[in-house]
């Protein structure tokens, strides 16, 4: 038997459920090259032997595929869009009990963005955020709220002041910021989407998927949003094809689900 990359695809899905036929391959397979060449291991085989056995190893290849980078309120300006024409729109069109999804969440900037920048219109116990990942490494990392400098570089300065603590060279998020984000494991690819969101915010993942694939959660979501809601993506996306898998284009980031 040959234990190529098919093989590892497999063996990959077997595991953990996550289908790495999804992912554009040249650039997937790249970096799980690079990962088993920095374990000192050789072939594909014999990684996944380690992965079966090796916790550890488990745990940072899992962590690895994910692609977790992140930071609060990544591309202010868009969060300024968000903050000025989408909220307002939203509370104008369905009240202040809104249902929002953070999706492919990583380490909890981007639900605790949300949480902030919604703070400006809405009293902090109106406010819940669904928040996922497949990842549950980076969602205990979410939990714990705890982020560098740079992460937080993009928080408005009323903002940091009010609901982060310096501890030495880290900045702790607000326990009143964290209580308003409720965490899952989800994968966008496999297991089944909740419905009747107002927002869902899904950024800089889907670069990484097939156009087939891409195509399949947009449609997903689409379905998961109520008429009126809107998509927030990243902006190093942009759905070209928006009219077939059901949306109206607002401006490059934000789509809505015709009412």
């Amino acid at each position: 038997m040959m234990y190529d990359y098919e093989y590892f695809k497999k063996a990959v899905f077997d595991l953990t459920k996550i289908d790495l036929n999804a992912y554009k391959e040249k650039q997937m397979k790249r970096r799980i090259d690079t990962l088993i060449a920095k374990n000192k291991i050789v072939g594909y085989e014999n990684y996944v032997a380690a992965l079966k056995t090796d916790k550890a190893k488990f745990e940072e290849f899992v962590n690895y595929l994910t692609i977790n980078v992140s930071e609060f309120y990544r591309n202010v300006d868009q969060w300024q869009l968000l903050d000025k024409e989408v909220f307002p729109d939203l509370i104008n069109r369905f009240g202040k009990n809104l249902k929002i999804w953070s999706a492919a969440c990583s380490t909890g900037d981007e639900p605790y963005s949300l949480v902030m920048a919604l703070s400006r219109h809405l009293p902090l116990n109106q406010i819940k955020i669904y928040a996922t990942d497949l990842d549950k490494q980076v969602i205990a990392k979410a939990k714990t709220g705890l982020y560098g400098e740079k992460s937080i570089t993009g928080v408005p300065m009323d903002l940091r002041k009010k609901f982060f603590t310096q501890i030495g060279p880290s900045y702790q998020i607000s326990d009143e910021i964290k209580s308003r984000v409720e965490f899952k494991e989800h994968n966008l690819l496999k297991d089944n989407y909740v419905t009747d969101f107002h927002l869902i915010v899904c950024r800089n993942v889907l670069i990484y998927f097939t156009e087939e694939a891409k195509d399949e959660v947009f449609r997903k979501f689409q379905k998961s949003l109520k008429p009126g809601g809107y998509l927030f993506i990243g902006s190093t996306e942009q759905i070209i094809n928006y009219k077939d898998v059901g949306f109206d284009r607002k401006n490059s980031f934000f789509y809505q689900r015709p009412m």
